[in-house]
């Protein structure tokens, strides 16, 4: 009897990087940050005789979409990915090289748009888009309330948060995001896959991740605190980038 049970998996793509998410449902699979070479993936997608349906991506830095533009187009299938990193798709093969991988083309297959909502992307399988810019312009996060599971890229880690001095980056627009995620008031159960290192819960985060929570500025409320130095943020203790 062929098993229909929606499967979520971590996998880690060589060069061992970047958390990649593979989701499944009987013989229909979407990959998530689709890091590594495409042949890798294609050897693994054909071992388990999966028929690759979608390719989403949380942003637009290499290390999370080097195999994408190969995938979407042998498979033709869509890649989505938010429009605000397109511009990032070629910046990032500087970083490719440090990999020793090899360029995303310049004539790759255009990713289409993915904005905030809701999308089915397996026939049982309901997923929330957060729009979480910040480490990138375009950055995304992904919600699978009936699973219980996060995604989070590179907006959040375990014990801290993404970087903002790459293009497009915004801390303020981060903070913001970081918030945003923290009041959804997710399960604590909430499984939380991050962009890169170890995975957690909502309830880890709490726990561990001092940065996991409600940052106001008082530049927001119309109560800046300013002087000949810039701006000072009254409740973020200087991590929200005020301008």
């Amino acid at each position: 009897m062929e098993n229909n049970e929606p499967k979520f998996e971590v996998l880690h793509m060589p060069p061992e990087n970047t958390n990649s998410v593979l989701v499944s449902q009987g013989e229909d699979a979407v990959i998530f940050d689709a890091w590594g070479r495409a042949e890798d993936w294609e050897k693994l997608l054909s071992d388990r005789h999966l028929n690759l349906r979608a390719i989403y991506s949380t942003h637009g830095h290499s290390d999370h979409i080097s195999a994408a533009p190969d995938l979407a187009a042998k498979y033709n299938v869509p890649w989505y990915l938010n429009s605000g990193d397109e511009d990032l798709i070629m910046w990032g093969n500087a970083l490719l090289d440090f990999f020793e991988m090899p360029h995303i083309d310049p004539d790759y297959k255009k990713p289409e748009d993915l904005h905030a909502g809701t999308q089915n992307i397996l026939p049982n399988i309901q997923m929330q888009i957060i729009e979480t810019p910040g480490h990138s312009a375009g950055g995304v996060s992904f919600y699978f309330p009936d699973f219980g599971v996060l995604l989070t890229g590179d907006t959040l880690f375990r014990d801290s948060f993404g970087r903002y001095d790459l293009p497009g980056g915004n801390a303020k627009a981060l903070s913001k995001s970081i918030s945003k995620l923290y009041e959804m008031n997710l399960p604590d159960e909430t499984y939380v896959v991050h962009g890169h290192g170890v995975d957690s819960t909502i309830e880890l985060l709490k726990q561990q991740n001092p940065y996991f929570k409600e940052h106001k500025c008082c530049c927001d409320e119309g109560d800046c605190q300013c002087d000949e130095e810039g701006h000072h943020c009254c409740h973020c203790h200087g991590h929200c980038g005020c301008e």
